[in-house]
């Protein structure tokens, strides 16, 4: 039987830093008594079909992997789907706009750490996004806080 051993990428590097160059970008949402989202622009009760954006991915990035942190679940019934939508609002060919490319049907209404539920490729971002939480199930009335993590690394480096 033979032995393979596939080419080392040269991009595969630690960089400058004995610990790499992956960045880990932290977002939270907090919602109050109410189901409102604390610190949008509009205080109103995230219902279904509220779509939330978290922040921005900045343009270049690689997205690698995602962790969503429930510390205080939302309303019995609540999911979500996270992903992306670029901030022009313009679509790419290449890298398409997508509203599930972290997963969907996160369920949000129980404390857990949910890892990325998706099999979509890594991709580097042509562009500024925002990253997207969109709530369906039930509507949210009453406090919660998440926290979202996504890890990846600057275009190139791996």
């Amino acid at each position: 039987m033979a032995t393979l051993t596939k080419t080392q990428s040269a991009s595969n590097n630690l960089g400058a830093t004995p610990w790499g160059n992956l960045s880990a970008l932290h977002y939270t949402l907090t919602t109050n008594a109410a189901g409102a989202a604390l610190g949008c622009d509009v205080l109103t009760p995230a219902v279904q079909g509220t779509k939330i954006r978290l922040g921005v991915l900045p343009a270049g990035f690689k997205l690698l992997d995602s962790q969503v942190i429930v510390a205080t679940a939302m309303t019995a019934a609540v999911v979500g789907k996270l992903g992306f939508e670029y901030t022009d609002g313009q679509d790419d060919a290449k890298v398409p706009q997508a509203a599930d490319y972290f997963g969907t049907a996160l369920n949000l209404a129980a404390a857990a750490r949910l890892r990325n539920a998706s099999a979509a490729r890594a991709v580097v971002l042509p562009k500024d996004a925002y990253l997207v939480l969109t709530l369906s199930g039930a509507d949210n009335a009453k406090a919660s806080a998440l926290d979202v993590v996504v890890l990846g690394v600057p275009e190139g480096v791996a």
